[in-house]
């Protein structure tokens, strides 16, 4: 799995996507293996500039000796004030790919996977303070129940909450065994990987904020963009691609478009991919992560 670290998604329609300016400035805010980076820098004149974002630190192990290359080691919903700290107010393309931090899944410590003990931690960044173990400890039966069935789309979440919240009380969660061994009698038969799948995705949701993170990247993303400038984001699962393809659409992530006193739409996008683009079955033969993902593609007003 190791290596998916450096086969970056749908690269050419992601390339294809961001419609590059050679001269321009471009910001690639999930860097992860710098696949999709190294394939932009390609495309910039000595002018050109990308900068790239990513909280990992294992990230920076592969950024490439170039000049027209910064690198600030933030999340990107930190978009904005990590841009004007650089002196850039306005770009010319922003690329997201929401699912490239997959590759820490693997690295047991961090207590992203299922398949090892670990501490239940399952931060992203490790100055935050939550963690997967303070989820399960204190949050109320009725938040649990929440974040199981929204985030995880678990079939039993209010049950799971409960059993949860009784273990709890004997002995709190430390690691991810304990809470294998808690929630045991719930996980149906010959379902289990995905189950947990589920319920450790609500919990790395939750710990790390991620749709509202997503949420405010987005509305920074319309803030910097120039008039013409691309926003091309690829989504995992339909939890991020909806508030995506929302905000494209609409430039809000529930209701109707704003209009103005004559009847005007007012959003920032015009939208270029009226359905998502997916992977080549050629593509997902050869990179099982490109399954599930939908790209879409907009473009400032």
């Amino acid at each position: 799995m190791e290596n998916n670290y450096h086969v970056p998604v749908m690269l050419q329609p992601c390339i294809d996507g961001l419609n590059i300016n050679p001269d321009g400035v471009y910001v690639d805010v999930t860097f992860g293996g710098g696949g999709h980076s190294k394939e932009i820098l390609k495309h910039l004149s000595a002018k050109g500039k990308l900068i790239a974002f990513d909280q990992d630190p294992d990230a920076q192990q592969n950024i490439p000796d170039d000049n027209r290359l910064v690198f600030i080691d933030q999340n990107f919903g930190f978009l904005k004030n990590n841009l004007r700290l650089n002196g850039v107010r306005q770009v010319d393309g922003i690329l997201a790919d929401l699912g490239v931090s997959s590759h820490q899944f693997d690295v047991p410590q961090r207590g992203f996977s299922i398949r090892h003990n670990a501490d239940l931690d399952m931060r992203m960044d490790q100055h935050r303070n939550l963690t997967a173990a303070e989820v399960l400890n204190t949050y109320t039966e009725d938040k649990l129940h929440k974040i199981f069935g929204i985030y995880g789309e678990v079939k039993n979440a209010k049950s799971l909450a409960r059993a949860i919240v009784t273990s709890r009380l004997e002995m709190p969660f430390t690691d991810i065994d304990s809470l294998k061994a808690a929630i045991s009698g719930y996980i149906p038969k010959g379902k289990e990987n995905k189950y947990l799948a589920q319920v450790f995705q609500a919990l790395r949701i939750e710990v790390n904020a991620e749709i509202q993170v997503l949420e405010d990247f987005l509305q920074q993303a319309a803030d910097v963009l120039k008039p013409g400038g691309r926003l091309v984001v690829m989504s995992y699962h339909s939890l991020e691609d909806r508030p995506v393809k929302n905000f494209m659409a609409k430039g809000k992530f529930q209701g109707e478009v704003e209009k103005d006193f004559f009847g005007n739409q007012q959003k920032p996008f015009n939208v270029i991919t009226r359905k998502a683009v997916i992977a080549t079955d050629e593509e997902i033969a050869l990179n099982n992560r490109a399954r599930s993902a939908k790209l879409r593609i907009a473009e400032k007003i």
